[in-house]
């Protein structure tokens, strides 16, 4: 029988793997973006398409509840729209990106109202300033839209996954340091 301690250790030891990766992948998609940009295409092109499918499915099991027509044609949408990200990847890509500056523009719109609802609380501000940097960022992208399309995706994808390595690995590092002050014990 495996401690509890043992589970512990090896699990602190895959997340430190599981971050090395995470970085390493960060740091390549920032170095390469359109490639990065163009493997997330395909990622939500696919997974629409899986959408599409179970769409479709669930169509066929509630075909006497009256939503059927409806899933169906969503099914269909869904099913067109991933199949022509793969069809066409540059055109998906521009879409996505585009897509991309409108979800970051009505976000920092969103925030910037927010901060000012909770202007009496503290830190009120930093929602301030996330509001303003995500408007900003949104704008950016749309102003250089279609010619951002090649390392928006990417980059950003990249910036996410190497703070998301980073922050994880200074997770387990910190767990690895408690858990080598528990001695272990082994199970009889």
């Amino acid at each position: 029988m495996t401690s509890l301690g043992t589970i512990a250790k090896e699990s602190v030891g895959w997340s430190i793997g599981l971050s090395v990766l995470m970085i390493i992948a960060g740091v390549l998609a920032i170095v390469i973006p359109p490639v990065a940009g163009f493997a997330v295409l395909l990622v939500v092109a696919w997974l629409l398409i899986f959408s599409g499918a179970f769409h479709f499915v669930f169509a066929w099991h509630t075909r006497t509840a009256g939503g059927m027509v409806w899933e169906f044609l969503l099914g269909i949408l869904y099913v067109g729209v991933g199949g022509y990200a793969l069809a066409h990847p540059t055109a998906g890509l521009a879409s996505l990106t585009l897509l991309l500056a409108a979800y970051l523009f009505a976000e920092g719109v969103l925030e910037l109202v927010l901060s000012f609802r909770v202007r009496p609380m503290h830190g009120s501000g930093w929602l301030l300033l996330d509001g303003v940097i995500t408007l900003i960022l949104g704008v950016l992208i749309w102003r250089t839209w279609p010619s951002s399309t090649e390392w928006v995706i990417g980059t950003l994808v990249g910036i996410s996954m190497l703070f998301s390595g980073i922050s994880r690995l200074a997770i387990s590092l910190a767990a690895r340091r408690v858990l080598s002050e528990f001695p272990i014990k082994k199970a009889a």
